[in-house]
């Protein structure tokens, strides 16, 4: 039912809530695991459609993908200890796109997403990633919510 799970993370700790809920459906339907962090690109707008990049960048954004392909490869470590063998892929782009065309392009049948416990004005004001996922993708997509406790 479920071959392949795309698990979104994105460096935190309250992403990584959604890690037991993923390995749980991939153990019991014998998916394989795609742990996947979007690294967002810098950039400056100036007005619609307009948007320029400075050339530091692009040293800066490498090391980010290395600091994200390092992060999932120690969130990978334990899983393989437990027989899993998750790939990891990271990624540069915006979040929601970048997470929808990914699983639109590499077979992903159900996606896994932490969402933090915004209201419904804060997901108005910030938008919503899992929103973006679930409207875009087709997809089945496992949201688990989740509580900042350091913002309480």
């Amino acid at each position: 039912m479920f071959e392949k799970i795309l698990v979104c993370l994105d460096g935190s700790a309250f992403a990584e809530h959604i890690l037991p809920y993923a390995i749980e459906i991939a153990a019991r339907f014998g998916g394989a695991l795609v742990l996947l962090q979007v690294v967002d690109m810098p950039s400056i707008v100036f007005g619609p459609g307009q948007s320029v990049v400075r050339p530091d960048w692009a040293e800066r954004m490498r090391t980010e993908l290395d600091k994200a392909e390092d992060y999932l490869a120690r969130l990978a470590a334990p899983l393989r200890q437990q027989g899993l063998e998750p790939e990891t892929v990271a990624l540069e782009g915006i979040a929601g796109e970048t997470i929808v065309a990914y699983a639109e392009e590499n077979g992903v049948d159900l996606v896994c997403i932490a969402t933090h416990a915004r209201s419904s004005v804060g997901r108005w004001v910030f938008g919503s990633i899992e929103d973006l996922v679930l409207k875009k993708s087709g997809l089945p997509v496992l949201a688990i919510r989740t509580r900042d406790t350091e913002a309480e």
